[in-house]
């Protein structure tokens, strides 16, 4: 009994010794005099990232991000090194807010080594923040083949949510021979299309409908469902024909999405697929754009 007390006492303390740094660094930060040398306090509020509250450790991590750079070799050295693995999620969370591109090293060693799968999938989201930095490397991860497919799909995510940022490296990704970085230079120059319907974007994915692997052919022919770009459509038209259902499949839905009047006529030469999922997928398109003909003024 008297261990546990004990126990329940510090805690006690610990919470009220939180709360008055926070409220005391708060003060600082918000009338900008902290100083970002003192690494006693910034180590104070790194550990501040293990509290037992949820919303006490939020105001930490968000404390930290408005301190940013200065506190950004504490919160890599928690990453890093920290024995409990709230302050690791709660640290990798931090630098996504910070943003600063020296974390890189540190991010990528715990996104592949990390024994806790939320500091993996929380290390991406800094990396994917990092921006362009980070590119090659996630690139290098896409290419190795003894990443298992989680590792690649979080790399593959990052890679989408920066973006436009990474426009030049990914166009430039598009020559790879290997199938896990060219599916994930299109994906991500998939969301770049859908954000701008750019010339160089759109006409990529118009280049990947020949690509020799269905999977991107078939990334490439339903983006074109969310982005209008008229010269695709001859090319959307071509793939109705082409020997994979899944890319016949999303050429049709895509043809539909776009509602061209001029496009019915095509669509009917897929009810007339073999699969029975196309023939419907094609009813279903005619009847979009015939829907959408008649709602026109």
């Amino acid at each position: 009994m008297g261990d546990s007390h004990r126990v329940a006492e510090d805690s006690a303390l610990q919470i009220a010794a939180n709360d008055a740094l926070l409220e005391r660094i708060g003060a600082q930060v918000a009338l900008d005099t902290f100083d970002g040398s003192d690494r006693q306090t910034l180590q104070q509020l790194v550990e501040g990232l293990g509290d037992p509250r949820g919303l006490i450790r939020l105001r930490f991590a968000e404390t930290l991000g408005q301190i940013g750079a200065p506190a950004t070799p504490l919160l890599r050295e928690a990453l890093a090194n920290h024995p409990n693995a709230v302050v690791r999620r709660a640290a990798a969370k931090t630098l996504t807010i910070i943003g600063d591109a020296s974390a890189v090293p540190t991010l990528l060693h715990s996104f592949l080594n990390d024994e806790d799968t939320v500091v993996r999938s929380s290390a991406a989201g800094a990396l994917a923040k990092t921006g362009e930095v980070a590119v090659p490397a996630l690139l290098d991860i896409l290419s190795d083949p003894e990443q298992p497919e989680d590792i690649k799909g979080h790399a593959a995510w990052a890679l989408a949510f920066i973006g436009p940022e990474a426009a030049a490296q990914l166009y430039k990704a598009l020559d790879s021979d290997c199938l896990d970085v060219r599916r994930a230079a299109i994906g991500a120059i998939a969301r770049i299309a859908q954000e701008r319907s750019d010339d160089r974007s759109c006409s990529a994915l118009v280049c990947a409908l020949s690509d020799p692997e269905p999977t991107i052919r078939a990334e490439a022919a339903s983006t074109f469902g969310q982005v209008n770009y008229p010269p695709a459509i001859p090319h959307l038209i071509s793939a109705i024909q082409d020997p994979e259902i899944e890319v016949r499949k999303a050429a049709v839905s895509s043809l539909g999405k776009l509602g061209n009047p001029s496009d019915i006529e095509p669509l009917r030469a897929a009810l007339q697929d073999p699969e029975t999922v196309v023939q419907v997928l094609a009813k279903l398109a005619i009847a979009q754009i015939q829907n959408r003909a008649e709602e026109r003024p």
